[in-house]
């Protein structure tokens, strides 16, 4: 079927009623009385009284002039036939964000509708589709809308909020200029998109409750959760809850909230079991109805205390507050020692420790000059402009040592690596400072010991987001293996690229080395952002190929000479009809 590249030719089409308008017009004959009846044939018609509307009269000049007007209309059109082998290309970047799976049929629908306009005249298309995280593996890439459909079913969106400029670049570089790219996404954008990619939104503003985090406190010796649960909608939502585990479920309960509320259910995990569900009653977005959870469960840390006398009973309240820590021995066999330094019998500290300067002169002056603290993520965000430090005898500074915190030349605070040893060096004497009153002193043992405790291997248990990044502690050699399921207990594939990120999906996943279990996990869905719909909304700005996609994939009409002849013919034939209808009549001789 051809294409039309003037498609305003079309209106040439007017010509049409304008001709028949014309031939409805008839002239009114002039009455001449005769006396011989044969004397009629040679009477001329005149108009003695205006035009008036009559019954329509074929004649061949009627049939001219309008097959005229076609002709004139196709020329004007300017037609154009397939070129052989032509392609259009054609990249969709799908959203990514976990709010799409509401309406993942709809996009599909949407996408599929797209592609035979955007296909325009084009004899073939290519079709690549791609997500929003443009590292992610193409959905598909091929020629047949058939395939493209599948993919757009087996298609998962989970991730957060993303960012789809780099895609579209992405998307742009495969098509080449010529080609098409739609962005399909839940929410319009308040600019134009980049790279001339066309928008098409699927959106719709609806209601959603649903879990957006879990906490866990003791009390009286019992393990207590407690989750939030946000009514992201604009009215009152009513729903109902559960808990089921092996044992069974609870009894449904009414929560009731009102727009935008958050409310804290909480209860007792029971006692021995390991998993459990606590599940809300489903909406249109069903990612964060059901929160899994196990008995969160850290990896021990053996702690040996040695410190200074003046911070003795400071690091032992320390030692109390870290998370399953356990009081050691002695140094050799701790996880982590906490130790001193003495400058006059200086011993080289071993193993992952925190070590103090203890000297004993206690002579020094105030150390003057201002405070600055490295760039690092165990000195982020705190504050340590209060501190006051007399000089003491420093300790050996060897050269890989990291400077977190230094006041003028002197450091005060370092961090070393020794082999697979961590080691924290206090550069002063605790005793004469006010160090013991600095906030950013206690969360920066913490931190400390927190990187000891993940870089430990052992066993955890722990409660995870959907797509989190995983940091796992491995003995080197031997590879990891993941187990992982959804809440109803079906066994979901491993994912690609090895043990990085949480399972996509809620559910509950393990991972093992050989046979040593390495982590027990529960993965819920914990973004806000994507549970929120309220600026969702639908918009479809899917243009045509356009005159430039035309004239790519189209010839032009070979016969159009053999038109511009047709036309002078029809009119020709017109003209000396109407001339030979208008003779004058000739003399009769009686």
């Amino acid at each position: 079927m051809p294409a039309f590249g003037n498609p305003l030719g079309l209106l040439a089409l007017l010509g049409i009623p304008a001709v028949l308008a014309i031939h409805f017009l008839q002239r009114k004959a002039k009455e001449l009385p005769v006396s011989t009846l044969f004397l009629l044939e040679h009477t001329r018609r005149e108009a003695v009284g205006g035009r008036r509307i009559e019954r329509l009269v074929p004649s061949i000049p009627l049939w001219m002039q309008l097959l005229a007007v076609l002709i004139l209309t196709w020329f004007l059109s300017e037609p154009r036939y397939p070129r052989e082998g032509s392609v259009q290309r054609i990249a969709v970047v799908v959203d990514s964000s976990a709010s799409m799976a509401v309406f993942k049929q709809a996009a599909a629908d949407k996408v599929l509708q797209a592609v035979p306009l955007l296909k325009g005249s084009a004899s073939e298309v290519s079709l690549t589709v791609l997500e929003s995280v443009p590292e992610r593996p193409r959905l598909h890439a091929g020629t047949s809308t058939e395939g493209l459909a599948e993919a757009l079913e087996a298609w998962q969106p989970r991730d957060g909020p993303v960012d789809p400029t780099q895609a579209l670049r992405l998307a742009r570089s495969l098509v080449s200029p010529e080609g098409s790219v739609v962005y399909v996404t839940d929410t319009p954008s308040a600019t134009p998109l980049p790279f001339d990619a066309v928008e098409i939104a699927v959106g719709e503003a609806i209601d959603n409750v649903g879990f957006t985090g879990v906490s866990f406190t003791r009390e009286e010796g019992a393990l207590i959760w407690k989750a939030m649960v946000r009514n992201h909608g604009k009215s009152m939502a009513e729903r109902t809850w559960s808990v089921i585990s092996r044992e069974g479920a609870s009894e449904a309960r009414v929560l009731r909230m009102e727009p935008g509320s958050i409310t804290t259910l909480q209860a007792a995990f029971p006692e021995g079991a390991t998993q459990l569900r606590v599940v809300l009653s489903a909406d249109r977005f069903t990612l964060d109805d059901v929160l899994p959870l196990v008995a969160p469960r850290p990896k021990p840390l053996v702690v040996f205390n040695a410190s200074p006398a003046s911070i003795q009973d400071l690091s032992g309240r320390l030692i109390r507050a870290l998370e399953s820590a356990q009081p050691g021995n002695d140094a050799a066999s701790a996880d982590l020692s906490i130790t001193a330094y003495n400058p006059l019998d200086p011993s080289p500290p071993s193993g992952n420790c925190v070590v103090f300067v203890e000297d004993e002169t206690r002579t020094g002056a105030w150390l003057k000059g201002g405070i600055i603290a490295e760039a690092h993520p165990l000195m982020d965000g705190l504050n340590w402009q209060s501190l006051l430090v007399r000089e003491t005898i420093p300790l050996e500074q060897k050269p890989g040592d990291l400077v977190l915190l230094r006041q003028e030349q002197r450091p005060l605070i370092l961090l070393r690596e020794a082999g697979q040893a961590k080691q924290l060096l206090f550069n002063f004497d605790p005793a004469l400072s006010n160090l013991e009153k600095q906030p950013a002193f206690i969360v920066l043992l913490h931190r400390f010991a927190e990187r000891i405790r993940s870089a430990k291997i052992a066993p955890v248990s722990a409660n995870l987001e959907t797509g989190q990044a995983l940091t796992i502690a491995a003995a080197p050699g031997l590879p990891l293996s993941l187990r992982a399921t959804d809440i109803e207990g079906r066994e979901l594939p491993a994912p690609k690229g090895g043990v990085r990120r949480a399972i996509s999906s809620p559910g509950f996943m393990s991972v093992n080395q050989g046979d040593t279990r390495l982590l027990d996990a529960a993965v819920h869905f914990g973004d806000p952002r994507e549970a929120d719909f309220r600026l969702c909304a639908a918009s479809d700005m899917t243009p045509g190929g356009g005159a430039g996609a035309i004239e790519r994939h189209t010839k032009k009409d070979p016969l159009w000479r053999a038109w511009i002849l047709a036309l002078i013919a029809c009119l020709l034939v017109s003209w000396r009809f109407i001339r030979g209808g208008r003779k004058e009549p000739q003399p009769v001789t009686t």
